[in-house]
């Protein structure tokens, strides 16, 4: 029986990549029964391209990335589809991708995610997969923590499906799994969202990345560090070490060590220092005392 798919794109000022997005999923060998972009406050002319292409948009105040996504996923919900298709308005899906990933969402699946593949370079991974040890969680002691190209991930994945999936670019979700353990969580706003939701969601059902899937994404790797990335994504990533993983103190160390170091390489070593020594220390100290509380929230 074929599942009633609703695919959903959330944008923030980003009018040409969306349309980018909006034109591979238009040429989908098996096409999205609908598609609703989730428009968090653009002010470059999204609603009037939308409009212009027939596109169903739904524009409210930007509630980060956690907000546009818990619109999205509610709408599917309360349309009653099978299944929703999540995607950040810069990537886009190779056209077989919706078909393949269709395909595995079997029965007690909770999600089929495509690939992530840096369109620039096609054979590596634009979020490197982690290695997985016995209990499907990521593994903290080995030299080789993450899969970083396609061949790596293809050679780990049995029947073509790995079982870890990056949500939010190319992710198909079972709505029936999404109503055994609830929508995104709001309060997670730009950092820590997906990987919330994922470790819920296996609760559900199995999650698997399929590696025919493919979905195209520019290179992350360059892009600056603000205050406010930093802040959550070491608040919210500390949250989440200590609700789903194990030997969370030396995640922890490892998180704001990645953290710092990325920040370095992205930003300068002034920056970077700055959140230890300098003048934004306060953010990054902050972010620590109140991910180690679980505070889960939009502070600013």
């Amino acid at each position: 029986m074929s599942q009633r798919t609703l695919a959903v794109v959330v944008t923030h000022n980003r009018k040409d990549l969306l349309a980018r997005c909006l034109d591979h999923l238009q040429q989908q060998v098996r096409a999205p029964d609908d598609i609703v972009v989730i428009n968090n406050g653009s002010a470059d002319g999204t609603e009037a391209m939308l409009l212009a292409r027939g596109i169903r948009c739904i524009t409210q105040d930007n509630v980060g990335s956690a907000g546009g996504w818990h619109r999205g996923v509610e709408c599917a919900l309360a349309e009653r589809f099978d299944a929703v298709w999540l995607m950040d308005d810069d990537g886009f899906p190779e056209k077989s991708a919706l078909e393949y990933l269709l395909a595995e969402l079997r029965p007690r699946v909770a999600c089929t995610s495509s690939v992530v593949l840096c369109e620039d370079d096609p054979e590596r991974l634009v979020f490197p997969l982690p290695r997985l040890d016995a209990e499907g969680l990521p593994v903290i002691f080995s030299l080789r923590r993450k899969l970083f190209t396609l061949p790596q991930a293809m050679s780990l994945s049995e029947n073509g499906l790995y079982p870890f999936a990056h949500f939010f670019n190319g992710a198909l979700i079972s709505t029936a799994a999404i109503r055994q353990v609830g929508n995104v969580d709001r309060d997670f706003f730009i950092a820590g969202d997906e990987l919330d939701f994922l470790y819920r969601l296996r609760a559900a059902g199995p999650i698997y990345t399929v590696i025919a899937a493919r979905h195209y994404h520019p290179d992350v790797a360059g892009r600056p560090h603000t205050d406010g990335r930093v802040y959550y994504y070491v608040k919210n990533t500390l949250i989440l070490n200590r609700r789903y993983l194990d030997w969370v103190p030396i995640r922890n160390v490892l998180t704001i060590t990645a953290v710092l170091a990325r920040t370095v390489k992205r930003n300068g070593l002034p920056e970077g220092l700055s959140y230890l020594f300098g003048g934004k220390r306060r953010i990054l100290w902050l972010a620590i005392s109140r991910g180690l509380r679980g505070q889960v929230a939009r502070d600013f």
